[in-house]
């Protein structure tokens, strides 16, 4: 999470979604880098509302807004498991390197996640809280541009984003069967991201 309190935003890491080069290019720039442990650096919506909006506010930023990034589902998955395909995972339980991405897709849509698919959820990472606690400004991973130029003009930079902690290339498919049990089962994902104006 990086937080520029002049300018009164917060960036929330979503995992998966290039947060790791904004950190780099932005850090420098922000007055909060929380950049570990990750459970803090990828502090969901409702872990921002319970720890570091109250804190905001008692420092007088009650108007602090929120930007997130959220990747297409699919890819978002397709990310996941390439990462998990890396060498330094070999022999680890939560490797994928002997999975289809069919199986570690089945593994994701079941209710009680194997380890290597237990990866969370962009939907519940940025669902919004029943205190009104919400993303201010939602961003499609795919759309870099809008996301830059909102950037560069809210914080008055020039961005280079550098490629940080990427996951290896490797050619994935999705079979239909599979993709329909996805997108019946983890609906939310689809219809969240495909709202994102």
């Amino acid at each position: 999470m990086l937080v520029f309190w002049r300018e009164r935003l917060a960036f929330l890491a979503v995992p998966k979604t290039g947060t790791s080069a904004y950190d780099k290019a932005l850090a420098p720039k922000a007055d909060m880098a929380i950049l570990n442990p990750p459970d803090l650096k990828h502090a969901p919506v409702y872990r921002y509302n319970r720890f570091f909006r109250p804190m905001f506010e008692k420092m007088g930023a009650p108007d602090m807004e929120t930007l997130a990034v959220m990747r297409e589902p699919i890819s978002w998955l397709s990310s996941w498991y390439r990462y998990r395909q890396r060498p330094f995972m070999s022999g680890k339980p939560n490797s994928t390197e002997h999975l289809s991405f069919d199986e570690f897709v089945e593994g994701y849509c079941k209710g009680a996640r194997p380890g290597f698919a237990n990866v969370g959820s962009q939907a519940k990472f940025l669902e919004p809280r029943p205190n009104g606690t919400s993303v201010t400004h939602l961003f499609r991973y795919e759309d870099q541009a809008r996301l830059i130029a909102f950037l560069e003009d809210r914080l008055s930079v020039t961005l280079d984003l550098p490629r940080e902690n990427v996951s290896p290339q490797i050619e994935v498919a999705l079979s239909p069967r599979v993709e329909a049990k996805l997108r019946r089962k983890c609906a939310a994902e689809f219809e969240l991201y495909d709202s994102i104006s």
